[in-house]
């Protein structure tokens, strides 16, 4: 008998691997899916042999999971989030990004205030093994003091550009972000779930006073396998002794005073593997974090939240041409608007 039962909300692409994932897990399982679409909920019940709804609150109603994964488009979890809240579920995971503007991201800082539920985003790559490799080679002292973070990714801020940000946050022990210098541009190819401008660059100092570029679209840095080029992430850390390098669809490289250690990302069907090992890795922190307070993962919603605030200082950043000052910082309601006017001119 599984100690924890999961949930999923939304029968899209990504709700394979969220299921998969649970191979991992000896103590938890999927027992209910749910879609508006019966094709998609019917497919995703049929081949994994659990319950399909079409609702989400009968669903939770009738299954009281410990779990619920929101794996829908951005524009509907704010209101999934809320409904998951009131129906006093435990615990659940969101797909990235958090939010897609202003009202969405102030919705949720207020509902991250009182909600008891335990939310966090599905920054699954924070469990990667390769890049556990990495941060835990920084974090052991060997390589140094850290001075500058180097992260970029093919897809735009809001496609990858959250992934990015908390990977690399997380080789920085999650130091907050205190001021943001950034540039904008191109709204050609906005993807109506993921808006954002086409391209994007930011200069982020940390409240521990490392600094990081952070490059999202075109115009980041190619790495990897080609055939995979544009949706590559990469996370690079410099430290006075050594460095490491990440790179999703390439190396990972760990460069110390006593030599380096390297390896490649092993192709797709490894990539998938290593993927829901990393899923699994996200899944069990929450588990753990459901049985103790104090092991919050680092993909918490509090975290999310001043990420995306982070998105939006870049934002205000670009329209207004100056550095933002977190602290100091309220977005407008309509600043992607605006900026969106701005970068058509």
């Amino acid at each position: 008998m599984a100690e924890h039962e999961a949930v999923i909300v939304g029968c899209g692409g990504r709700s394979d691997p969220h299921i998969r994932a649970y191979e991992h897990l000896e103590q938890a399982r999927v027992v209910a899916c749910c879609d508006i679409q019966s094709e998609k909920r019917d497919e995703i019940a049929g081949e994994f042999g659990i319950r399909a709804y079409a609702d989400a609150a009968e669903m939770i109603n009738q299954e009281a999971p410990d779990i619920v994964h929101i794996v829908t488009t951005p524009n509907v979890r704010v209101e999934l989030m809320r409904l998951v809240s009131e129906m006093k579920v435990p615990l659940c995971i969101v797909e990235k990004p958090i939010a897609t503007g202003v009202g969405d991201w102030k919705a949720l800082c207020e509902l991250e205030k009182t909600s008891g539920t335990k939310f966090a985003v599905c920054h699954q790559f924070r469990w990667q093994p390769h890049l556990v490799k990495c941060r835990e080679a920084l974090a052991s002292g060997r390589l140094g003091d850290l001075e500058f973070l180097d992260f970029s990714a093919g897809m735009n801020v809001s496609g990858q550009g959250t992934h990015i940000l908390n990977y690399g946050m997380s080789f920085n022990g999650d130091s907050p972000v205190v001021r943001v210098f950034g540039a904008a541009s191109g709204v050609s190819e906005t993807d109506p779930a993921h808006p954002a401008p086409d391209t994007t660059v930011g200069y982020l100092t940390f409240e521990n006073e490392v600094r990081a570029l952070w490059n999202n679209g075109p115009t980041a840095p190619t790495c990897g396998d080609p055939d995979v080029f544009w949706q590559h992430v990469r996370i690079a850390a410099y430290a006075d002794k050594g460095r490491v390098n990440y790179e999703e669809f390439g190396q990972w490289e760990i460069v110390s005073p006593v030599g380096v250690e390297r390896g490649h990302y092993g192709g797709m069907d490894t990539w998938v593997e290593n993927n829901l090992l990393a899923q699994a890795g996200l899944y069990q922190a929450m588990f753990d974090w459901l049985d103790d307070d104090q092991k919050m993962p680092g993909t918490h919603l509090s975290q999310s939240l001043h990420e995306w605030k982070v998105v939006l200082a870049l934002y205000a950043s670009a329209l207004y041409r100056t550095p933002i000052k977190m602290s100091e910082f309220a977005p407008p309601e309509d600043l992607f608007e605006q900026l969106k006017v701005a970068l058509r001119r």
